[in-house]
């Protein structure tokens, strides 16, 4: 069985599903688990709301506690103990977030595109607690060393290429939580800041602007651990 904490609308969930005969996605947000309930198209998936440090399973029946760019929302220990918790013999945790920094390559370009990109990000960080932000800034090194298990792992600095169109880019940075919370906050700025981005973008690009495909580097980071 897989429990996908913090499942939001069920993407690592319905990935995940084909591993395993079982797979629970929990979230404390009824709108995002009704989404992910209506998207899901797998029998073996399921969706409650629940929250991290409180997993509705059973002690010892869970061969993988999954969370997927959500960890840094929890409290941290209270969740770490749960998975322990539930987690069988030889069961494991897998926690993954990316850096909030992103590079973009074109031709000759790529050092004004990414500057760009940079500016996001500033912009983005200041819609975040502190707290949280140090544990994506620091690639959620203090949560694993936080894990009470001797059989653990982090790993750093995972280059992950995706080609982008700018819209797709525009869309990425719409999905981003901290742009959800610059919108909660002030929808009219947040809106301009999208289109300001997305002017900036099409400037340097010039004519190419509707036709290109940029090469975006997102950075990964991993902590794994085993119970025994």
């Amino acid at each position: 069985m897989l429990v996908d904490v913090g499942c939001g609308t069920g993407r690592y969930s319905s990935a995940l599903a084909p591993h395993f005969k079982k797979v629970l996605g929990i979230d404390m947000s009824e709108s995002q688990i009704n989404v992910a309930q209506q998207n899901t198209l797998v029998n073996n998936v399921s969706y409650m709301v629940a929250s991290a440090e409180k997993i509705p399973v059973k002690n010892d029946s869970v061969d993988l506690v999954h969370a997927g760019l959500a960890a840094h929302w929890f409290t941290v220990d209270k969740f770490l103990n749960e998975s322990v918790r539930v987690l069988k013999t030889n069961g494991c945790l897998a926690l993954h977030c990316f850096y909030p920094a992103t590079e973009i390559e074109y031709k000759d370009l790529s050092r004004d595109l990414s500057a760009v990109m940079s500016e996001v990000w500033d912009t983005l960080l200041q819609h975040i607690q502190k707290s949280i932000m140090q544990h994506l800034l620091r690639q959620y090194q203090s949560i694993y060393e936080a894990i009470p298990l001797k059989d653990k792992e982090l790993i750093t600095d995972i280059p992950l290429t995706i080609q982008m169109s700018i819209s797709e880019i525009i869309g990425f940075i719409q999905s981003i939580c901290m742009y959800e919370v610059f919108m909660e906050k002030d929808v009219k700025k947040a809106e301009q800041f999208l289109i300001q981005t997305e002017k900036r973008f099409r400037e340097i690009l010039g004519e190419e602007a509707d036709s290109v495909r940029l090469n975006v580097i997102i950075k990964y980071y991993c902590a794994f651990a085993c119970k025994h």
